[in-house]
């Protein structure tokens, strides 16, 4: 029989592992040595500068595929033992990867973000396997990276490749993302919007700002364009989606003088899309824009898709995630599409997925925090999906 597992004690062993992004710093062991007391067969995978003798030039990346069972259908859990790196350490009350313990409350980088939703989930299997030992008809995996906090490179998207090459599939899949806004039950996210990447330069004649005859101000002409993008909106939203929404992050010009035109000016932007529209519409409708309002001025415009928008319609996922939630914290959880991206835009791909996790109100912050008792409220969560999922006939 499978020893019980105390998510909490696990909550604190992997955040005393330092694994800022791309660091692993012993997380995946201390996983993977919690998972093969379990029965997990567990397969480390290296991705990145020196994996497999590979040099690409990217950071390399540990990730661990782990499954319990060898049949279908796998229910699979994803999460990431990466953290964003802590910020001004006397900031925080506590030392942010001693994982203290105060007032009820566990202190530490990735303590909601996420490695106590990845604890909760493995008491889950602990307390589920005791009760219904190995032979439950099926398979219980998990799929964790060390990159999602990073540009994702060598993550989750190349574990799915790997499971893809060697005949591994998945037919369900929770993300542990702290999905809540304040309480435990708040939100499922059951999609994502899809984030496009823009860098816009503009370039014109630089000259002296008493001679502007002289000269081509790509200044004016940036403004110009930004203000084509921002005058009025993408779209009013959809049936399951917020409006697509663009948001200039930088404008830049490297020109320390104040009497001088410079000759170039750039600017950054991002917008987050929703499902009336792909990737390829966005570039499409942002260029169109652009061109309209260049004028005689000459601009170059790249970009960066990190993910097309997806919905998983209510279904059979959703509808155990709700009534688990319901049962053992007394909410009904909205079904958003709401926030930022995700590893689910990878996941997408392979089969239905949702994401349920703990409160996110401190993820990334000074002091980010979980109250203990919701990563407890969570394995309860996580044990009743498991047994709804293998229900027995």
């Amino acid at each position: 029989m499978a020893a019980a597992i105390d998510p909490v004690d696990l909550t604190q062993a992997l955040i005393r592992c330092p694994s800022v992004t791309p660091a692993d710093e012993g997380a995946l062991d201390v996983l993977q040595r919690a998972l093969e007391g379990l029965g997990f067969v567990c397969h480390r995978l290296p991705f990145g500068e020196g994996a497999g003798g590979i040099d690409d030039g990217t950071d390399r990346v540990d990730n661990l595929y782990a499954r319990l069972g060898t049949g279908q259908p796998n229910f699979c859990f994803a999460g990431h033992t990466d953290v964003v790196p802590p910020g001004d350490l006397e900031a925080w009350r506590s030392d942010p990867f001693a994982a203290d313990v105060q007032d009820g409350e566990l202190i530490g980088r990735g303590a909601s973000d996420m490695k106590g939703a990845i604890a909760a989930f493995v008491a889950a299997v602990a307390g589920f396997v005791a009760g219904r030992g190995t032979d439950f008809g099926g398979s219980i995996s998990l799929l964790i990276t060390g990159d999602e906090e990073g540009i994702a490179l060598n993550g989750t998207k190349r574990v799915l490749d790997w499971m893809r090459e060697n005949s591994e599939t998945i037919d369900h899949c929770v993300v542990g993302e702290p999905t809540n806004p304040e309480t435990m039950g708040q939100m499922v996210k059951v999609g994502r919007r899809g984030s496009l990447n823009f860098t816009l330069d503009v370039t014109g004649v630089g000259g002296h700002v008493a001679y502007p005859h002289l000269a081509a101000n790509p200044a004016h002409a940036l403004a110009a364009m930004l203000t084509a993008l921002t005058a009025e909106p993408i779209d009013e939203g959809s049936e399951h989606f917020q409006a697509s929404s663009l948001q200039i992050t930088s404008i830049t010009m490297d020109n320390p003088a104040t009497n001088v035109i410079p000759d170039k000016a750039r600017a950054v932007f991002n917008v987050r899309f929703n499902d009336l529209h792909s990737g390829a519409d966005i570039i499409a409708w942002v260029t169109d824009r652009l061109e309209s309002a260049a004028g005689k001025f000459e601009f170059k415009l790249s970009h960066h898709i990190s993910g097309e928008s997806f919905l998983t319609p209510p279904g059979r996922l959703s509808e155990l995630l709700t009534s688990a939630i319901e049962a053992e914290l007394g909410a009904t959880p909205e079904l958003s599409t709401s926030g930022g991206t995700s590893d689910a835009r990878f996941i997408k791909d392979h089969c239905p997925v949702a994401e349920f996790g703990l409160v996110g109100l401190t993820m990334h912050k000074i002091d980010e925090r979980v109250a203990v008792a919701d990563i407890e409220a969570l394995t309860r969560v996580y044990t009743r999906v498991l047994t709804g999922y293998f229900k027995v006939d």
